[in-house]
């Protein structure tokens, strides 16, 4: 299993509940999961586009599982360390352990829908290490791995939703700017735009900016761009929303991401800083941490100027 998986710090990341991507979730077809176990069985090998694609798949069923249980898992997703998090195991047990050290705080009914649940999120994974072993390689994303010449921002590109070219200059223009990566199919997602919206207005008057990377948008996706555009303009979200190219060093950064939502801070200098907030900005505690994060990185940046 790859170390950047979002339970993880960024540094030493606590590497992604999507997620994933999920370069986009949304349940994936059963019959297409099949197609793509049956080629990998056939083949024994597959090519990187192959591979990614059949990766794609398996986070979007982890995701699914998240969401179609989404109130339990939130609570799960509360109570993670991660100091205890260990990239050598299965996410599974990692799941299983931070249930078993919490199991109080649950009933019966929630305890039998995570056990479940794990399991398959347990044979989900296997599959996932399979293919991963395949492609480590020529994997270049390591969000642990924040040094300039690795920094997945630094050679940024995209455009916005409205067809305007972005590049790595989003991010020199603000001492701050807060990437929250959703999917449109995701209900924790879609229920903190409005606040993400508040705090983007918030941080323009205090030198930063929120933009969103909605990763079933990738590779100029237009479809996809004009649903997320308007579950945006439902919930009075105006802030930039990006579509980036799945091959790039974000876009592959986004596909490590392994649970939605999560929202990461970026410097002047493109620079991922301090630690990923796992979950939506709707909750106190998260909220409360983001900010904190964002008036270190604003302290720190004008002690540079």
């Amino acid at each position: 299993m790859k170390t950047n998986k979002k339970f993880l710090t960024i540094l030493t990341l606590l590497t992604l509940c999507i997620a994933l991507l999920l370069t986009a979730c949304g349940a994936t077809d059963a019959a297409g999961t099949d197609k793509t176990n049956e080629s990998l069985t056939e083949t024994g090998t597959v090519s990187a586009d192959s591979s990614n694609t059949a990766l794609d798949d398996l986070y979007q069923q982890e995701n699914q599982i998240f969401a179609d249980h989404e109130a339990v898992w939130n609570k799960v997703f509360g109570m993670m360390s991660k100091s205890d998090a260990d990239p050598s195991k299965n996410y599974a047990d990692y799941l299983a352990d931070t249930v078993e050290a919490n199991k109080d705080s649950f009933t019966e009914d929630e305890l039998k829908t995570l056990t479940d649940d794990m399991e398959t999120i347990r044979k989900i994974e296997e599959q996932i290490t399979e293919l991963e072993q395949g492609t480590t390689a020529t994997d270049h994303t390591a969000p642990e791995n924040n040094s300039e010449a690795d920094s997945p921002f630094r050679n940024f590109s995209g455009q916005d939703f409205d067809g305007n070219s972005v590049d790595e200059s989003l991010f020199s223009a603000n001492a701050v700017t807060v990437v929250n990566f959703w999917f449109t199919g995701c209900k924790p997602c879609v229920a903190e735009l409005s606040m993400l919206n508040e705090l983007n207005n918030t941080l323009k008057a205090m030198g930063g900016e929120v933009i969103g990377i909605n990763t079933e948008t990738f590779d100029g996706n237009e479809a996809a761009m004009k649903e997320a555009a308007a579950v945006l303009e439902s919930q009075g979200a105006k802030y930039r929303n990006i579509s980036i190219d799945s091959a790039s060093d974000a876009g592959k950064y986004a596909s490590d991401i392994m649970a939605f939502p999560t929202t990461i801070l970026v410097d002047r200098n493109g620079n991922i800083v301090g630690d990923p907030i796992l979950g939506g900005i709707d909750n106190q505690d998260n909220y409360d941490s983001l900010m904190q994060q964002i008036q270190s990185v604003i302290d720190a940046d004008s002690a540079n100027q």
